[in-house]
């Protein structure tokens, strides 16, 4: 029975040219292959790890250090104050406030100048002839260049495009007389009239001058000067060109728009639940990066040996690695360093101690609530937030700890770089093993397709010649 001929079965030899070919290419390529794939593993592995760690650390500092603009999670103040009407009078204390309790009655709001030129045909109309504008308030003076052939509403343009320096804003206004432009403030208070001079008639306010609003000539104030807040605290009399009063012993009332002629009552306690709250926080997050760091580093034993390496120990992401014993060595040191003196100088006189297991933070409630009761309160914002600049406080120095790593250039974007390039040259060492083992696969399969043809032709001679012998020896026997 004749031998079945595959594609990968030579003609002339009967040899598997196919397989042979498979066989020695991948001898060939084996090792440089099992090379790039182990080298690829270990390169996204680390990848993976360091993203683990990246995140939480920045996890951890978004906490410590909140972007521009973020309210912080963490409020350390000893005491908290509260309102028993937070729509006349909202307050707000800072460390050196003590428990107690205060009567709040609001006599006067602060407000603003409001003033008003003389009234013109319209906001669109050319102003009478002049070039100069001069805007003071509280000793300040601004002064403006107006152009021939300007406008109301040109003026009012060029006037708010330096608003938020010179804290002055320009509005127009009609009424049966024409359009006026009235100028405001967000400066408040007794004696931040706005007065104003110039060339160009109708732009002149004099000071102490109300507004005839039946007078399309007049200019001048609108309703009322403008006055300073005033409040009486415990029969006390508090005046403030603003409408906070922070001169209060540490406590700072703010007053809201309609809370004239109302009385609240305003309390200081020991911030317990808060300072709880925030430690908390600040222990949750940093044990986050405890945990990341096991994660990456931890090895993983099993009872049974892996199937093709024979191992039982399997190497986590970072296994080895020295980055994240230098991050957690840096942590750690930051917890047991004495930074700004005062009563509290330890974590564990707030019940706040190591896990020896596993490294990770824990409060103790009873200890904590001792703590409190011994009047440390006070004393947690200095622990935590420090003196002066902050920089003796714990967030100061834990968050200058972890920022070599995670900035802009840190240490962890000179890695992930590293290791990018790394995954980038292996990328490139596959595509030039490809190219060969393609060349390889072509030549061999040349040389040996060369070969079968050769014992094809050997074949058909040697049939040849056979055939020719058969034939004489057949001729000589008749």
């Amino acid at each position: 029975m004749a031998s079945p001929i595959t594609p990968s079965t030579g003609l002339g030899s009967g040899l598997a040219i196919g397989d042979i070919v498979t066989a020695l290419v991948n001898a060939d390529k084996l090792a440089k292959q099992t090379q790039i794939t182990t080298q690829s593993k270990l390169v996204t592995t680390k990848l993976s790890g360091i993203g683990t760690l990246q995140s939480a650390m920045s996890s951890f500092q978004a906490l410590l250090k909140p972007a521009s603009g973020t309210t912080s999670k963490l409020d350390f103040a000893g005491y908290a104050a509260t309102s028993s009407d937070a729509t006349k009078v909202t307050v707000t204390s800072d460390n050196t406030a003590v428990p107690s309790t205060h009567t709040v009655k609001v006599n006067a709001l602060a407000t603003s100048s409001s003033v008003a030129t003389a009234a013109f045909a319209s906001s669109t109309s050319a102003i009478p002839s002049g070039n100069n504008l001069t805007i003071t308030q509280n000793g300040i003076t601004n002064s403006y260049t107006i152009p021939a052939g300007a406008t109301l509403a040109s003026v009012v343009k060029q006037i708010n495009a330096n608003s938020t320096t010179t804290h002055i804003s320009a509005n127009l206004i009609t009424d049966a007389n024409g359009t006026r432009m009235v100028l405001g403030s967000s400066v408040t208070g007794e004696g931040s009239d706005i007065t104003t001079t110039s060339d160009i008639a109708g732009f002149t306010i004099a000071a102490n001058t109300q507004l005839d609003t039946t007078s399309a000539t007049s200019a001048g104030y609108l309703n009322a000067k403008p006055v300073s807040a005033n409040v009486t605290v415990d029969g006390f009399t508090f005046i403030s060109a603003s409408n906070t009063i922070d001169n209060l012993g540490g406590v700072a009332l703010t007053l809201q728009p309609g809370s004239i002629g109302s009385t609240s009552t305003v309390t200081v306690s020991t911030n317990t639940d808060g300072l709880k709250t925030s430690l908390q926080a600040f222990i949750d997050s940093y044990n986050a990066v405890v945990g990341a760091i096991s994660t990456v580093t931890k090895a993983t034993i099993s009872d049974t040996p892996d199937a093709t390496t024979g191992a039982t120990v399997t190497p986590a992401a970072l296994t080895g690695d020295s980055m994240p014993r230098s991050i957690l060595s840096a942590m750690r040191n930051e917890l047991v360093t004495t930074g700004a003196a005062g009563n509290l100088s330890v974590l564990s006189q707030l019940g706040i101690t190591t896990n020896q297991t596993d490294g990770k933070l824990s409060l103790d409630s009873t200890k904590f609530d001792a703590a409190m009761a011994k009047g440390l309160a006070g004393d947690v914002q200095q622990l935590f937030s420090g003196t002066g600049d902050g920089s003796n406080g714990l967030i100061s120095r834990m968050n200058a700890a972890i920022t070599p790593y995670t900035q802009t250039g840190g240490i962890f974007d000179t890695r992930k770089t590293s290791l990018n390039k790394q995954q980038s040259d292996l990328t490139d060492q596959q595509t030039a093993l490809d190219l060969r083992v393609e060349t390889l696969t072509a030549t061999l399969t040349a040389k040996y397709n060369a070969m079968d043809l050769l014992v094809g032709q050997l074949k058909a001679s040697a049939t040849s010649i056979t055939s020719f012998f058969d034939s004489l020896n057949a001729q000589k026997s008749g």
